[in-house]
């Protein structure tokens, strides 16, 4: 593999790296191992720590198709605590508040989610990446600052309940470029007359590079030793 001209990598992310740490350690790999100083790297499409799954990341000259690969359509399966929420609608954060739960049936569920199909405006997590006067939200969040973010209009193709063991439950979701599963957490328990939040995300697909094409991402160093011989 040519890593300076450019290749295109698909990664399985592990728990609890951030994707820039996906990238770094790659790419100091890479350095190391074919004796250069810098090298072009990137990934198309961030995962929040807590998230695991496909990352396609690039290296060299096929950096330039980052944008096309992060305009295609992605898939993951959620896990959503219902009842309970946090400031980051994820496991970040601690529970900040408690809602009524017993109203809620396997039946409710499936009705409500049906009304996430298409054309959604979501609001995003302020525990997020999105930029408000410069700053990303998260840094505001983080200070204990207000901060108001706006809708952004986004397509759900799929939603589908996969499993249902209260109070959690476990969905599969297809959508565009710009959404947000924990706010989507958020919305659901909104939508149930309840509260929930994010307790797993596993990213499944990014258009047609699935699971079982990655790399496991904790075996990157390995992988790098095996392409490249010293």
């Amino acid at each position: 593999m040519d890593f300076i001209s450019g290749e295109v990598l698909y990664i399985d992310k592990p728990l609890n790296w951030t994707s820039f740490t996906l990238v770094r350690k790659l790419r100091n790999k890479l350095c190391r191992k074919l004796g250069i100083k810098k090298l072009k790297v990137g990934h198309a499409g961030t995962l929040d720590p807590l998230a695991t799954g496909v990352m396609i990341v690039c290296t060299g000259k096929k950096t330039k198709l980052i944008e096309s690969f992060q305009y295609q359509t992605k898939e993951y399966i959620a896990t959503i605590k219902l009842g309970e929420t946090t400031p980051s609608f994820d496991l970040e954060t601690e529970i900040d508040a408690t809602y009524p739960t017993s109203h809620i049936s396997k039946e409710l569920v499936e009705e409500k989610l049906k009304g996430f199909v298409g054309e959604i405006q979501q609001i995003p997590p302020v525990y997020s990446a999105c930029k408000v006067d410069g700053k990303r939200a998260y840094e505001f969040a983080r200070e204990g600052q207000d901060v108001e973010l706006k809708p952004k209009l986004l397509v759900i193709d799929e939603i589908e309940l996969l499993d249902y063991t209260f109070p959690e439950i476990e969905v599969r979701v297809v959508c565009s470029k710009g959404t947000y599963i924990r706010a989507l957490a958020r919305d659901i328990g909104t939508a149930l007359g309840s509260g929930a939040h994010l307790t797993a995300l596993k990213r499944t697909r990014i258009g047609e590079v699935t699971l079982d094409k990655c790399i496991d991402g904790s075996q990157i160093e390995e992988f790098v030793d095996a392409l490249i011989l010293e």
